[in-house]
C-alpha cells in the first residue's frame, strides 16, 4: 500500500512520514526482548526505507547483534526496530504512532506461544511459535 502516513511520538518532538510502500497490517511479537522493551508485546507495521522520513530527536539502541530500536529522546516514546545488518533495511514502525493505525487488523504474531497470559491476541491470522520462527531465522540467537 503506498498512502501518506503521519504520525508522531507521545510529545510531538520526533515526526515521521510513511510517503509509499508499507504493509497496514501490524504484526505481534512476543520474544522476551520484546515483551521487556514493551512491558508485553511488540506491535508493528512494515514500511520500506525510501518511504520514511523521521525528523526529531530520535536515540537509537543496538538491541542485537542485527538490529537497532528507536525511541524518541525527549518522551521515550518507541518508534522502531529495524534491521542493522543486511540487505533488509525496512522499518518496523510502531503502529500507535499513527492516527489512522486504529483500523488495521493484525497480520501476524510470532513467538506466539510465548505470549503473556494478559496480552493472548484472538482472531483469525498468522502465528509461528518460537520454535518454528527460530527454525526460519538461524541468525536469531533464541529467545533472550
Amino acid at each position: 500500500m503506498s498512502d501518506v502516513l503521519e504520525g508522531r511520538c507521545l510529545c510531538g518532538a520526533v515526526k515521521i512520514r510513511v510517503e509509499g510502500a508499507h504493509d497496514p497490517r501490524p504484526g505481534a511479537c512476543h520474544c522476551r526482548m520484546c515483551q521487556r522493551w514493551t512491558g508485553g508485546l511488540f506491535l508493528c507495521f512494515e514500511a520500506d526505507a525510501e518511504a520514511v522520513t523521521v525528523e526529531g530527536p530520535v536515540a537509537r539502541y543496538q538491541s542485537s547483534a542485527f538490529a537497532e530500536r528507536a525511541f524518541c529522546s525527549t518522551c521515550g516514546s518507541h518508534l522502531w526496530m529495524r534491521d542493522t545488518d543486511g540487505e533488509d533495511t525496512a522499518y518496523d514502525l510502531m503502529p500507535g504512532l499513527f492516527d489512522v493505525a486504529i483500523a488495521w487488523p493484525l497480520r501476524s504474531e510470532i513467538y506466539a506461544d510465548r505470549a503473556m497470559a494478559a496480552v493472548r491476541l484472538e482472531g483469525d491470522h498468522t502465528r509461528t511459535t518460537r520454535d518454528e520462527y527460530e527454525a526460519q531465522n538461524p541468525f536469531i540467537d533464541g529467545d533472550v
